[in-house]
């Protein structure tokens, strides 16, 4: 199997997510509703990110694009990307996607997942020195407030190995700080990530559960890759997996098998397998132990072969799955 992202690779990428992110329905809510004016429909309320099954796919659907689009600016699809993005990223609706934030019953809303993905979609406008950065800016820093109101508040992290996963959220909101410049933010992640996770010793690694799509011992890792000094990094991992060199703890090692792909939370798990490949990858590049860096390369290149047939096929897992297959490609 070829590791590295290949222009057909990028091409099929693309393809899938053009096909799903315009696509409204089936469509799964994350919407309080206080009366009768509150009814909900996706594009009605949600003008740009009403496709991909929810929100938060919708965006990183968009992120996907986004990011093989300058990564290949020759590739096929680029013509279609753009024109999507000419009609999507408008100051209107923008402006309304923005506006639905001010709801008084929205402070949950896609936290803090669909606010991480929403900074790393900006992140990517900016790597690209795109003209919808700037557009996008008015959405991208009401979530920068949010993480600045809500992570202060958060006494103690949220390890699940689903949305809620904070570590998930602190890795995307650190390439964000990184790329625009915001110490700010850079600084309250660092914190918090020191704050809730800088003593803890040999993680047992009880995963996956049924429907992880998330590690919550390597997304662990990957934060404190993200945040820390490489020297402090280091010293933390060594207490934090001791046991590394022999491939222990044997879980996190072992690809997850998916028994039915058409059932939304079951197929989690191939995004399980995806994530942990980004995640084995992100933490042997922060390391300087040859022999382990390349336990940790053979355990993603395992866990991307595990998944990465299956990205397209049932919608279940297509409306998300490619992004995920593109991080673990691209970091």
């Amino acid at each position: 199997m070829t590791t590295e992202l290949t222009a057909d690779r990028a091409t099929h990428f693309a393809r899938i997510a053009l096909g799903h992110v315009r696509r409204e329905y089936p469509h799964k809510a994350d919407h309080v509703m206080t009366g009768d004016s509150d009814a909900y429909i996706p594009r009605a309320v949600h003008p740009i990110f009403y496709g991909s099954f929810d929100w938060h796919s919708c965006v990183h659907g968009y992120w996907l694009l986004a990011r093989v689009r300058r990564l290949f600016p020759d590739l096929a699809e680029a013509q279609a990307i753009d024109a999507l993005f000419a009609g999507a990223f408008t100051p209107a609706k923008v402006e309304a996607e923005r506006a639905y934030l001010d709801r008084p019953s929205t402070r949950g809303f896609e936290r803090p997942y669909g606010w991480a993905w929403l900074l790393m979609l900006a992140t990517e406008l900016k790597l690209a020195n795109s003209p919808h950065e700037a557009t996008l800016r008015p959405l991208a820093d009401a979530f920068v407030r949010r993480f600045h109101d809500f992570l202060p508040l958060l006494t103690y992290p949220v390890r699940a190995g689903t949305h809620a996963n904070t570590a998930f959220a602190l890795v995307l909101a650190a390439q964000f700080a990184d790329v625009a410049g915001d110490t700010a933010l850079h600084k309250l992640l660092v914190n918090r990530a020191r704050g809730w996770f800088g003593r803890d010793r040999d993680a047992q690694a009880w995963e996956p559960s049924g429907d992880d799509f998330l590690s919550p011992v390597l997304m662990e890792a990957s934060a404190m890759a993200a945040l820390l000094p490489a020297d402090e990094f280091r010293a933390w991992f060594a207490h934090f997996l001791p046991r590394i060199a022999s491939r222990e703890p044997a879980t996190i090692f072992t690809p997850a098998t998916v028994s039915d792909r058409s059932d939304g939370k079951i197929a989690h798990l191939d995004g399980l397998n995806l994530s942990r490949a980004w995640a084995f990858r992100a933490i042997a590049s922060a390391i300087d132990t040859p022999g382990v860096q390349a336990i940790l390369r053979d355990a993603a290149d395992r866990h991307l072969d595990a998944a990465l047939g299956e990205v397209a096929g049932d919608y279940m897992g297509e409306h998300w799955l490619a992004s995920f297959a593109l991080l673990a490609f691209t970091g």
